[in-house]
């Protein structure tokens, strides 16, 4: 590779214009750089008065299109909100349904513990506990209902 760059070096050794055209009055000066007579000029340019031409063809597609996507999402948002609420009353119907199961359950313990405290043999036990017995026939009045709402009366 060091050999390849040497050959391009004298390559361009030879193929470079000699330095003929600086007298050689200066054995200190140097080379001219390359593109060292180029000159550029940078015009500032001033566009401030210009005005765009309106386009006829781009005004009305923009708004168009806007009012387009405002109706797709407004639609897209009316279906989502309608499949949402339709979800959403699935899972509360859900919770009603459990619910009633739970209060079933709940009143099927409370008629199975109300037979329980109103058995016959119950009370027998809580009766004789408490040295309760059976009234004679004569201790019993039974009530009877008139239409015209009159008091009973006990005879005696």
């Amino acid at each position: 590779m060091a050999t390849l760059a040497r050959v391009f070096d004298r390559r361009e050794i030879a193929e470079a214009p000699r330095a003929a055209a600086l007298p050689v009055t200066d054995v200190c000066a140097l080379r001219p750089l390359p593109q060292e007579d180029v000159f550029l000029y940078c015009k500032k340019i001033d566009n401030s008065r210009l005005v765009r031409e309106p386009d006829p063809k781009a005004g009305g597609v923009c708004w168009s299109a806007i009012g387009a996507a405002s109706v797709a999402v407004l639609l897209l948002t009316a279906a989502g909100a309608m499949h949402v609420s339709a979800t959403l009353a699935g899972y509360k119907l859900e919770d009603l349904r459990a619910e009633e199961r739970r209060l079933v359950d709940e009143g099927r313990a409370l008629d199975l513990h109300e037979a329980e405290l109103l058995s016959p043999e119950r009370l027998e036990k809580l009766a004789k506990g408490q040295n309760l017995v059976t009234p004679a026939a004569g201790q019993v009045f039974h009530l009877e209902r008139h239409p015209d709402s009159a008091v009973a009366m006990v005879e005696k």
